[in-house]
């Protein structure tokens, strides 16, 4: 499996488009490339059987955030509030930044 070219980074606002979280809206958390999944706070959330160990004697049933695939997903613009596609520009200091394909503004991360 060929690893894509992701252009969502860590603290971006996300839309779910597809699946059990379908219109929900979270904050990337970690960015998995070599399986082209992103880990969305609060969203596909499972329940985990956990088996004791030393940090946790206990054990028990934990809530965990599990990997969602990129293609199930669309940026949030800052400035037209939407979910968006995005393309980059080359700055006269040649930084390279995410622009809105709505409104041309600039996405910040």
């Amino acid at each position: 499996m060929e690893a894509m070219k992701i252009r969502i980074k860590k603290d971006d606002k996300v839309k779910v488009l597809t699946g059990k979280d379908k219109g929900k809206i979270g904050k990337v958390l970690k960015i998995v490339k070599k399986t082209n999944r992103v880990i969305i706070e609060n969203i596909n959330v499972v329940k985990v059987n956990q088996r004791p160990t030393q940090a946790n004697p206990q054990g028990g049933i934990v809530e965990k955030n599990m990997p969602i695939h990129v293609s199930n997903l669309m940026i949030m613009c800052n400035s037209c509030v939407k979910p968006t596609r995005i393309s980059m520009k080359l700055l006269e200091n040649g930084k390279r930044v995410r622009i809105c394909k709505q409104c041309n503004q600039q996405i910040d991360s």
